[in-house]
């Protein structure tokens, strides 16, 4: 597979990743209450956390199927045919 569809993979898993880890580790009770602001909103989402998190699962996703394609154990052309 070309760098570019692998990187296209490897974005998309990160994607995916990102949205289902996203509500994790979020308190939603606010201490101080900002007119206009979302009630619902966190007051310290930990984004920098989860995005650590999110690449570290990311790539070794990636990698498992990486090597599942590498090896011909995951074939969408054989699949498709």
């Amino acid at each position: 597979m070309s760098p570019t569809g692998l990187a296209i993979i490897y974005i998309i898993i990160w994607w995916i990743v990102f949205f289902a880890i996203l509500p994790i580790d979020v308190e939603r009770n606010k201490v101080i209450k900002i007119e206009g602001e979302d009630p619902g909103s966190p007051e310290n989402p930990k984004m920098l956390k989860k995005f650590v998190y999110c690449t570290g699962i990311t790539t070794v996703l990636f990698i498992i199927i990486y090597l599942l394609m590498k090896f011909e154990y995951l074939n969408l052309r054989n699949i498709i045919t």
